[in-house]
């Protein structure tokens, strides 16, 4: 009997959903989507539920192991919009690695592979502007290979700034592009492993 071939996807996940398609809470799933997901289907990478953008969607349940669990480390990129005017001083303290609790109230030192301040976010990437704030705010552009839990927070907040909006854009050279929130996107096997960089699959 021939196996059936896995399938890939990127999804722009919403704002106010989880990245689960079943939860014992009263929340919003993935399944709520008006989307046909084959059978077996799961997230990768996991964005909380306040959280926005690139989730990938996969029935090979090897590519978690694959993507963040290899030697190798692998870029995620996210745009971040905090509370309030970040100043160099604190834009400085990020680009060095700033301590951050981590689980079992462990200090970590996070240290992003590129930030920066971003004024025009929309050359970037399409933000939903239904989703605003009222209070002066600073776009930052951050780019991590560490995946610790809900880790751009936690920096942010680190540097006295509240996390406003987290947009994750994406994986190595998969990019959410002109995808609006859920909106799905199926991808090649070859080309999807390709962008992500990982070779022998």
């Amino acid at each position: 009997m021939q196996a059936i071939p896995h399938r890939y996807f990127i999804l722009h996940k919403p704002y106010n959903m989880v990245s689960q398609f079943v939860s014992s809470h009263d929340v919003r799933l993935l399944g709520d989507l008006n989307i046909d997901f084959p059978d077996g289907i799961h997230a990768i990478g996991r964005l909380d539920n306040n959280s926005e953008g690139l989730l990938i969607l996969t029935t090979n349940k090897k590519v978690t192991k694959l993507l963040f669990e290899s030697k190798t480390p692998h870029k995620r990129t996210y745009l971040v919009q905090v509370k309030n005017i970040v100043s160099d001083e604190s834009l400085e303290q990020l680009r060095k690695g700033i301590s951050i609790q981590i689980k079992n109230d462990v200090e970590y030192i996070a240290i992003p592979s590129s930030v920066e301040i971003i004024n025009d976010p929309e050359k970037i990437f399409s933000i939903d502007k239904s989703i605003f704030s009222y209070y002066p705010f600073t776009w930052l552009l951050i780019t991590l290979t560490e995946g610790k839990f809900h880790q751009v927070r936690k920096m942010v907040a680190a540097i006295k700034h509240r996390c406003n909006r987290l947009i994750r854009i994406s994986i190595e050279e998969i990019k959410l592009e002109k995808l609006s929130p859920g909106e799905i996107m199926e991808m090649d096997e070859k080309d999807f492993f390709e962008k992500l960089k990982i070779l022998n699959y």
